[in-house]
């Protein structure tokens, strides 16, 4: 009875472990997603196991990592049991070399245990994808660098002439603007002693200041003694042209602003007593600041009108300089093309004098050749008609020249007919030829053999993935069916304990007889279990034998696959030697 409701109580585990299936396969087609968008394209191959697919995967990923590790990865489909559990320990004790943040172990590869091993895959797919990225940039510029030692594209000589036109051009301008010395210090000025003064006095020699505003009186008077010592570069020694001076003006007009605006102011703090004294003198330094201002304000407008004037001069002797240099370019190329035609000129005198000698003297010969040939066409026309004259009268008087057309009619009749079977026997020769190009197209070639093979392996895979299919239906239905039978028995067994149960407990025999029947019963029951025992064992047997024949016979499919690859291999070495030595040969 115990046993009986243990039975009652299996269907939910079964229940639990489709929907642990379910998760199971939802996983695999997302690791294997993520396997084919890496990269890895064998996990499409419909005739692999789910082991071989995301082992395979895993190790192709560990591969294109390029981990410095001591441990061989090799990876081969449809491997024995032994292979598949060092296979799973490699990969495993690889993971934490990687710095894998995830823990796997054997068993769980094993077991296919597709839930965990998920993350570790994701992890994998991704380190993956960034060494590859890595790799890609560096190939990239490696191979870019190796490019440029012996070529160049057409952008970089652009680039090159662009920097060679602004070098040109940086050093046009330097030349141009660079420091040119305006003034010079006279012959009989005092030596200067002051480091500071000479620093000064050498700035202003090439008509700078340094840090004039920022300077007092004192160093104002010490410049202005400085320049009043300097005398103008060139032929105008000793005098400043109104140039420099409006020059100079203009740099220093906001100095003699603030001088204007700190004398005003002293002029305010003057008492009442010291201001009449001094009016007429303030008054008179007051139009001398205008004055200059005005001065200043003029030589302010030319210098910029000047500087309009110099840039468009600039802008149009640049126009002129490359109208120079096309025109030069021109000329000379004028020159060569004139030099070239007086040298073919030259030549030309002599030979063009003998090329008219021969044709005179060619011409002169073709003439009296035409002559000569006229006179022998005469001849030939007249000797022709003589012999169409007698031929005619020669059929005049022969009657019989009818035989000859006779005969040649029988000859065209013979040869016509012979005409006929000789295409007869050429497209009875066709047909037979025809005949054995098609036998010969049956036998199929290498290739074709190669596509059918494939093709077979392909169907044969579907064939047997679907009879496996097939049969575990089979299976489960009879396995439900047997059930079925069992828990029919058993509820019969318990309705008839049921209904039998007052009327045996009624008197002692019958309780008896009741009590013996439930011990056959309870006999029964285990002998069936033993037999069921006996037959699972032998099926277990028989299973485990199906398996070793399973593996010898993969390992000699993988036997028979080398053999052919090797195979394969010699065939195109032999062919190789035997075109070299046909070459060889001719």
């Amino acid at each position: 009875m115990g046993a009986l409701k243990g039975q009652d109580h299996q269907p939910p585990p079964q229940e639990v472990e489709t929907r642990e299936d379910e998760e199971q396969n939802i996983k695999l087609s997302e690791i294997l997603e993520l396997l084919v968008a890496a990269g890895y394209f064998r996990a499409r191959i419909k005739g692999l196991s789910p082991f071989d697919k995301v082992v395979g995967g895993m190790t192709w990923c560990i591969t294109t990592c390029s981990f410095d590790i001591d441990v061989d990865l090799l990876f081969q489909e449809n491997s024995t049991i032994g292979q598949k559990i060092a296979l799973t320990e490699k990969i495993v004790s690889v993971l934490p070399r990687m710095k894998c943040p995830h823990r796997l172990e054997p068993h769980q590869i094993q077991g296919l245990d597709f839930i965990h091993i998920f993350p570790v895959v994701q992890w994998l797919v991704k380190r993956a994808i960034e060494t590859r990225e890595e790799m890609g940039d560096y190939i990239r510029s490696y191979s870019i660098s190796q490019f440029q030692k012996t070529h160049s594209l057409p952008e970089d000589d652009e680039f090159i002439q662009r920097k060679e036109k602004a070098v040109k051009a940086v050093s046009e301008i330097t030349e141009v603007y660079k420091p040119q010395r305006k003034y010079q210090r006279r012959a009989g000025a005092e030596k200067l002693i002051d480091e500071d003064s000479k620093v000064h006095a050498t700035l202003l020699e090439y008509g700078r200041r340094y840090g004039f505003s920022r300077q007092g009186k004192t160093e104002k008077l010490r410049i202005k003694t400085l320049m009043t010592e300097m005398a103008a570069m060139g032929t105008e020694e000793g005098r400043l042209t109104a140039s420099t001076v409006g020059q100079i003006v203009g740099l220093q007009s906001d100095e003699i602003k603030q001088i204007v605006s700190e004398y005003a102011e002293k002029q305010s703090e003057l008492s009442a007593e010291e201001r009449p004294e001094r009016l007429g003198a303030a008054q008179q330094h007051r139009r001398k600041v205008a004055s200059l201002n005005k001065q200043i304000l003029q030589k302010t407008k030319q210098l910029e009108e000047l500087q309009a004037k110099c840039a468009d001069l600039e802008a149009g002797c640049s126009e002129a300089k490359k109208t120079l240099t096309e025109v030069k370019n021109y000329s000379e190329k004028l020159d060569k093309e004139l030099s070239a035609l007086e040298i073919v000129e030259s030549q030309a005198d002599s030979n063009v004098l003998q090329k008219l000698r021969a044709l005179v003297a060619m011409n002169e010969n073709l003439k009296s050749q035409e002559q000569e040939f006229r006179a022998h066409c005469r001849e030939e026309m007249a000797r022709l008609q003589q012999n169409i004259e007698g031929l005619k009268a020669e059929a005049s008087e022969n009657e019989e020249e009818k035989e000859p057309a006779k005969i040649i009619d029988q000859q065209y009749k013979t040869e016509r007919e012979r005409l006929q079977k000789i295409r007869l026997l050429l497209a009875r020769r066709n047909r037979e030829i025809a005949i054995l190009q098609r036998k010969i197209d049956e036998v199929p070639s290498r290739a074709e053999l190669t596509q059918y093979q494939k093709r077979f392996i392909e169907l044969y895979g579907q064939v047997s993935a679907t009879h496996k299919e097939t049969k575990q239906f089979f299976t489960l239905y009879n396995t439900l069916d047997d059930k079925k039978v069992y828990l029919e028995k058993e509820v019969n067994l318990l309705n008839s304990v049921h209904d039998n149960f007052q009327q045996a407990m009624a008197s002692s025999g019958a309780r008896d007889q009741f009590l013996r029947q439930m011990e056959q019963i309870v006999e029964g029951i285990k002998q069936n279990r033993m037999k069921m025992e006996k037959k699972k064992q032998e099926n277990k047997m028989r299973r485990d034998q199906l398996n070793d024949e399973y593996l010898e016979l993969l390992e000699k499919q993988r036997l028979y696959f080398k053999t052919v690859k090797e195979f394969k291999e010699e065939c195109r070495k032999n062919e190789m030697l035997l075109s070299k030595l046909k070459s060889k040969s001719s």
